[in-house]
């Protein structure tokens, strides 16, 4: 499965896998110092650090899935909307912009929606001046699509 990401995005997720491994080794030496305490039975720290331990070995194998699967977006480069692009869409009166981006990148309040979100998946094809209709929690808007790029 791919993970769209921008550029940006994937040198986030580069460092993201440098701050785990480094985590990781930070752990490694606590659990070291927790076996030195002896009876590993009742021993709190060791327990904590080995969930710790699990937690971020699970993190690690999702961030190389994540880089390993990345498709770098590029800029539009169609009529047509794409991960990448950017959109205004019309509701009535309301005038929205999107940029659509990989769900790792997604912040809505910044105007990127990622292309597995209703909106997204739902723009994703189409072109502008095209009318679309998409379902919501509230129900179901008709957005125009004014401009792509």
């Amino acid at each position: 499965m791919s993970n769209y990401v921008t550029p940006e995005g994937l040198e986030k997720l580069k460092i993201q896998l440098t701050e785990i491994k480094e985590q990781l080794k930070e752990v490694a030496v606590k659990i070291k110092e927790a076996k030195d305490l002896g009876d590993l039975s009742e021993n709190a720290e060791y327990h904590e650090a080995k969930n710790h331990q699990a937690f971020l070995y699970g993190k690690e194998q999702e961030t190389e899935e994540k880089i390993r699967n990345a498709e770098i977006i590029s800029k539009c480069g169609s009529d047509i909307i794409a991960v990448g692009c950017n959109v205004q869409i019309k509701d009535g009166g309301d005038v929205e912009k999107y940029e659509i981006v990989g769900s790792d990148e997604s912040d809505p309040l910044e105007g990127r929606i990622s292309i597995d979100s209703p909106i997204g998946s739902a723009l994703v094809g189409h072109k502008k001046g095209d009318k679309v209709k998409i379902s919501t929690p509230g129900g179901i808007i008709e957005y125009t699509i004014i401009s792509i790029n």
